[in-house]
């Protein structure tokens, strides 16, 4: 773990990325904006949560950054690192999900962080991790081969491997065991990176953070007009009842916003405006509905 940490310019990119982030979003939309609600954490830290409601495209987004920070680490984050047990602790990132009106535009996801745990007497530890999701309800190969190549390329100067083994930990981590699927079609995700000098693993969070927009905008302009009934309305809902249900019971990132005392309100903005479930429902053999199945089992797009 090579390099100091420069906290101060992490956050200055964080905070820049949000305000990015939501001006795209909010013209690929044309009448949506973002609203803001600042927080504080008594534990110490706090926020600033947007989220947008019934916009042209989407129907609701969120779009947060936080800075918490606190005395002792939380299970979920020493779990997998017993090392880190009574470390104080900083995290910082942002994380968004966008639910869109049109069941023909995916939802999706995206978030970056940074960790530095530290006691006195002994070496911080850092980290850096992150990545982006999609979640297609009528998915289009060309929108996912679009998602996967911008996902690839900016990870080609970092390596030849950085693309496959963040790709196939995306497939891996966003995958629901107890309905056996995906919950999409992946993307990039990448956890306890500190392997390359400090700057270099900032560069690649940058870049990754960069990268959703030029993934998933194209997506929207492509599919924001596609016509649409009560059939496909009703399907989108039921799916985005899975959506519910890794981030209930999987997602690491909602079970540590939860055990450190975070905001509930911005961490579970996460979660769809509307969803349903459906006894046992099964889709019809050779719907358009039946084809999102075959898209739920990892293959390579590029």
């Amino acid at each position: 773990m090579s390099g100091k940490p420069d906290i101060t310019a992490v956050k200055a990119f964080l905070l820049q990325l949000q305000d990015d982030i939501c001006a795209r979003l909010e013209q690929a939309d044309g009448t949506g904006r973002f609203e803001q609600d600042s927080w504080t954490r008594e534990e110490g830290g706090g926020g600033r949560s947007r989220v947008l409601r019934n916009g042209s495209v989407i129907e609701q987004g969120g779009v947060n950054f936080s800075h918490v920070h606190g005395s002792s680490m939380p299970a979920s984050a020493t779990a997998h690192r017993p090392e880190l047990a009574g470390r104080s602790f900083e995290a910082m990132g942002v994380s968004l999900v966008i639910h869109p009106h049109n069941p023909h535009v995916p939802t999706s996801h995206a978030n970056v962080r940074f960790f530095i745990a530290e006691k006195e007497g002994a070496d911080p530890v850092w980290w850096f991790g992150g990545g982006f999701d999609l979640t297609p309800y009528y998915p289009v190969e060309e929108d996912c081969e679009h998602w996967h190549r911008v996902s690839r390329d900016l990870c080609a100067p970092f390596g030849e491997q950085v693309y496959p083994e963040y790709k196939a930990w995306c497939d891996r981590y966003f995958y629901l065991k107890h309905r056996d699927e995906t919950r999409g079609v992946g993307g990039l995700f990448f956890d306890d990176l500190n392997q390359w000098p400090f700057e270099r693993c900032f560069e690649f969070m940058q870049a990754v953070g960069r990268g959703y927009l030029d993934a998933y905008v194209p997506i929207i302009e492509r599919r924001k007009d596609t016509a649409f009934g009560e059939v496909e309305r009703q399907f989108q809902l039921y799916r985005r009842g899975r959506y519910v249900e890794f981030n209930l019971v999987y997602d690491r990132g909602t079970l540590f916003g939860l055990q450190t005392g975070g905001r509930t309100e911005s961490i579970l903005m996460s979660m769809p405006p509307l969803a349903r479930w459906e006894y046992n429902w099964q889709p019809e053999p050779g719907s358009a509905e039946a084809r999102l199945n075959d898209f739920l089992i990892p293959r390579d797009w590029v």
